[in-house]
């Protein structure tokens, strides 16, 4: 037996209460963090090890031993191996009966074996209670006292007494346990670090769709047309003009997007009479992906912005500028003021502002750390009413920038629309669907509705409502 130490850790100062023994099998990473962690936290510590005497960079006051003599020490013991090296467990199978073992293993890929490890390790040592936990919380995590990442341990085992013994040691590590239930969702945990934006890939795939369907129309229309026309090469567009039409639209549409589910669901609700039918699975998935929608809308809109300001300080326009002024100049001639030409610049410019502002605002909400500080009702006034009102002055903002151009026939180019006027029909049709919605004859039957109201439900003597489908299920906006 040996006492190891090392001072790589800042130090914390936690309970004075002294904790249980805890077994920890594996000297990596992980296990020395987590051994650290559990030491502040005022846990007795005992390594488990196939070298002993080889290990070192163990935290001060940890203990370590071979595997056996560990495994004796304690009734918890923590597996911070890989998978690929369980089998010296095999030999263990008599001291670790009746033990709690907890797998925080991960795989390499998602479902890289038919069963998950902890099942895997369930096998290996029938009679022991597996537990599976910590597998979703990192080295750096738990080193950096968990101030800055996330808090959250999923645990799920099939003995609920050796489940709740390791969730009492989450929650003594400053951590919010979830269980999960049995170890059949142990799979699922495991797959969980391995997720690689799983709710952003809707999102993503459907910007780079937006942007390039945009660009190709906005290349026909402003560079090739002037080309094919009059031989203009101003293929220079491509860098600054192009971009900046295609951001905005991208930032329309998107935000359009994050609210047609909702009015989707909404229909569908009134036709059908009832909220306890689960909505289609495409509904489900758009639905969960609002709140990153609504963010890469926010990433387009704030390139917008910056493209915007950039535009006086281009060799085009300053170019433009200077010739025009020498040529009235020249020629002793001014262009009149037009007051309702100022009118339409200042309020484009005005909606603009107003909508980006909403825009920001919505965006901070959505973050964790400040959609915690509010109650549902304010969550809801603002990404709903105050999201709404950013969509009116969004899609104004369109209006107003084609103002008297808007569905001109001079503006038409080989028949096709300026781009704007395609970015238009989405939000549109979303705003004039929910002014539709919102009409008192209608939002009563939809406020019904979501109370528990079924269309086909008869009346009992008590006044209580008799369902009379077979299949309820919630199905929440």
């Amino acid at each position: 037996m040996e006492k190891t130490s090392t001072d790589a850790f800042p130090s914390t100062i936690y309970s004075s209460e002294k904790q249980e023994t805890v077994c920890i099998f594996g000297t990596g990473d992980f296990g020395r963090s987590l051994a650290f962690k559990m030491l502040q936290c005022n846990y007795s510590i005992v390594f488990g090890s196939r070298n002993p005497q080889k290990s070192s960079l163990l935290p001060h006051g940890a203990e370590i031993f071979s595997y056996s003599e560990a495994a004796q020490k304690s009734d918890i013991i923590i597996i911070a191996v890989h998978r690929e090296h369980y089998d010296f467990l095999k030999e263990l199978t008599e001291v670790l009966k009746g033990k709690i073992l907890v797998d925080i293993s991960n795989n390499l890929k998602i479902n890289q074996y038919p069963e998950s490890n902890a099942e895997y390790l369930a096998h290996l040592v029938p009679g022991a209670h597996i537990v599976k936990a910590f597998n979703t919380i990192s080295a750096w995590a738990l080193q950096s006292g968990t101030l800055d990442a996330n808090r959250q341990v999923f645990v799920c085992g099939n003995d609920s007494h050796a489940k709740q013994r390791v969730m009492d040691i989450v929650r003594t590590l400053g951590l919010t346990p979830l269980d999960q239930g049995s170890l059949m969702a142990a799979k699922e945990i495991e797959n969980y670090p391995l997720q690689l934006f799983p709710m952003w890939k809707f999102p993503f795939y459907l910007s780079a769709i937006l942007c390039v369907f945009f660009f190709f129309y906005c290349v026909i229309r402003d560079i090739i047309y002037p080309y094919v026309n009059s031989k203009k090469d101003i293929t220079f567009r491509l860098a600054i003009s192009i971009p900046n039409r295609i951001f905005p639209i991208a930032a329309l549409t998107l935000l359009a997007l994050v609210y047609l589910p909702g009015v989707i669901a909404a229909i569908l609700q009134l036709y059908r009479g009832t909220k306890y039918r689960r909505f289609p699975d495409w509904l489900d998935h758009w639905m969960l992906c609002r709140k990153q929608l609504g963010l890469v809308a926010l990433g387009f809109a704030f390139l917008h912005v910056l493209y915007t300001l950039v535009i006086p300080i281009r060799y085009y326009v300053r170019w433009t500028l200077k010739n025009r002024t020498i040529t009235q100049v020249t020629a002793k001639t001014q262009d009149l003021f037009s007051t309702s030409t100022a009118w339409l610049s200042d309020s484009y410019v005005a909606l603009g502002i107003l909508g980006f502002f909403l825009f920001v605002l919505l965006g901070i909400t959505s973050l964790p750390s400040v959609s915690n500080m509010v109650n549902w009702r304010e969550f809801r006034f603002v990404q709903s009413k105050l999201g709404y009102l950013t969509l009116i002055l969004c899609t104004a903002h369109t209006l107003v920038y084609g103002g008297k151009r808007f569905l001109s026939p001079a503006s038409l180019i080989w028949y096709l629309p300026s781009a704007y006027v395609i970015a238009l029909i989405i939000p549109c049709t979303v705003l004039v669907i929910k002014f539709i919605l919102i009409l008192p004859c209608i939002d009563k039957t939809l406020t019904r509705i979501r109370q528990g109201w079924e269309r086909n439900s008869k009346p009992t003597s008590d006044g209580q409502y008799l369902k009379q489908s077979s299949i309820h299920l919630d199905s929440q906006l």
